[in-house]
């Protein structure tokens, strides 16, 4: 597969089987080359500023208005109705959620979707919704686009190949993918697949600012990949099946056709991967730690400055070298909420409970930290370079909404880790007024 390079840039692309099939100098001819349609995709307000302006321009064999109308669709187990169980405060954490053995039991991207926790709602445009995917079969003849909001996709087992209206991706366990609000994509899958999704309404993921930081470091544009134009003009007399995910509910209208049928496109509101072996890590060279903000791979803005409705932080391998320092992540309560995920290997505070393919959750105000293990080990470790987090890879979905977990989540998954609070009580008191 072929990509482009860049995070936002205004890209070109045809399908080579078609030379000249963007028109010239123009987005809206009066007849297209090769007979196409011409469709604009807006991923904002027309009247936003250039900086934030997004659209992309399609030229298709048929535009996308050709359906039968949407009729609900009872399939998956998505939800926005965050009040179907009364709130927990408490530290949560999950086991591997189950994946579904074929072909007894055959699920698909869309059927494997599971709604863990949340808050905000999509007709307000602002909120956040953490999924998890299993399922162990490709979409046949059904594409999925949410009118809702984005979706950060991160595969944990098995590869992903996501077809789009912009072209194909091959997205593997340690890489990540975003499909913008609006766009269309079926998934294709090659065996037993795992992962989580971070959903957000209303704003778009961006690169975080840098700062003090400087020009360079964390995650660089250039590493950002997104899909060549690639069409199939093919019929389906059978019918193929769009489904829309919209107010949090799943839609699905018929056509007899693909929608993957964009010869050309041109833009800057795209699909886009990325490796997350790429991403620059930097990290404290003296003594204390650094915030783990400069973890932060994409974010997603509130309005209110430096205050992220959503970020995506990693926890990569890299040095650790502070002086006279507890170097493992120090006990904490945050006004944000934290979620984090195991894509492979070993986190380093919580070796044992936490693994990948599971999760945790720390809500707002809630306490967590290192296990007693960790502690123990860390305060009596000789200090010199070491290598941190060596064939492992944890990130986090951090947000400034409180979430709450959904009756799946709590119960019906049957994956919650109901002794996750225990790897704290063996922490005792080595206070001695006596001793400095």
């Amino acid at each position: 597969l072929q990509y482009l390079s860049g995070f936002g840039n205004e890209h070109v692309s045809e399908d080579p089987r078609c030379p000249g099939a963007l028109p010239e100098g123009q987005n809206n001819p009066q007849v297209c080359p090769y007979g196409l349609y011409a469709e604009q995709l807006s991923g904002s307000a027309f009247t936003c500023p250039r900086p934030t302006n997004k659209r992309s321009w399609l030229y298709r064999i048929l535009p996308s208005v050709c359906h039968k109308p949407f009729k609900p669709l009872e399939e998956g187990h998505l939800t926005h109705n965050w009040d179907e169980i009364e709130p927990d405060p408490n530290q949560l954490r999950w086991k591997p959620f189950e994946i579904p053995k074929a072909p007894q039991n055959k699920i698909d991207f869309v059927s494997g979707l599971y709604t863990l926790c949340g808050a905000g709602e999509p007709r307000g445009r602002n909120g956040i919704a953490i999924h998890i995917f299993v399922c162990n079969t490709s979409m046949i003849d059904r594409c999925l686009y949410n009118s809702d909001g984005d979706f950060l996709i991160v595969p944990q087992q098995g590869k992903l190949l996501i077809i789009t209206e912009f072209g194909k991706m091959l997205v593997e366990p340690n890489e990540i993918c975003v499909i913008q609000q609006g766009m269309r994509f079926s998934v294709e899958v090659f065996g037993e697949t795992r992962g989580y999704i971070l959903e957000v309404y209303g704003a778009h993921f961006e690169l975080p600012d840098l700062g003090p930081i400087g020009a360079n470091g964390l995650a660089n544009p250039r590493d950002f990949l997104v899909p060549v134009a690639w069409y199939e003009d093919r019929q389906v007399p059978g019918g193929y099946t769009v489904i829309s995910k919209y107010q949090g509910k799943l839609f699905a209208a018929q056509q007899d056709f693909s929608p993957f049928n964009v010869v050309a496109w041109h833009g800057n509101y795209t699909p886009y991967k990325y490796h997350l072996e790429k991403f620059m890590v930097i990290n404290a060279v003296a003594f204390d730690h650094a915030d783990p903000s400069i973890f932060t791979v994409l974010t997603a803005k509130t309005t209110r400055a430096g205050v992220a409705l959503a970020d995506f932080v990693i926890f990569p391998p890299r040095w650790g070298v502070a002086n006279n320092t507890f170097r493992p992540p120090y006990y904490h309560r945050n006004c944000m909420s934290e979620f984090m995920g195991l894509i492979k290997g070993h986190y380093e505070a919580k070796e044992e409970g936490f693994q990948p393919g599971g999760g945790s959750l720390h809500s707002m105000m809630t306490p967590h930290g290192p296990d007693a293990d960790c502690f123990e080990k860390a305060s009596k470790a000789k200090l010199e370079p070491e290598r941190v987090a060596d064939g492992t890879m944890a990130f986090m979905f951090e947000s400034s909404l409180s979430l709450a977990v959904t009756r799946w989540g709590l119960q019906t998954s049957n994956r919650l880790d109901k002794n996750y609070y225990k790897c704290w009580e063996p922490l005792k008191s080595h206070f001695n007024p006596k001793c400095k």
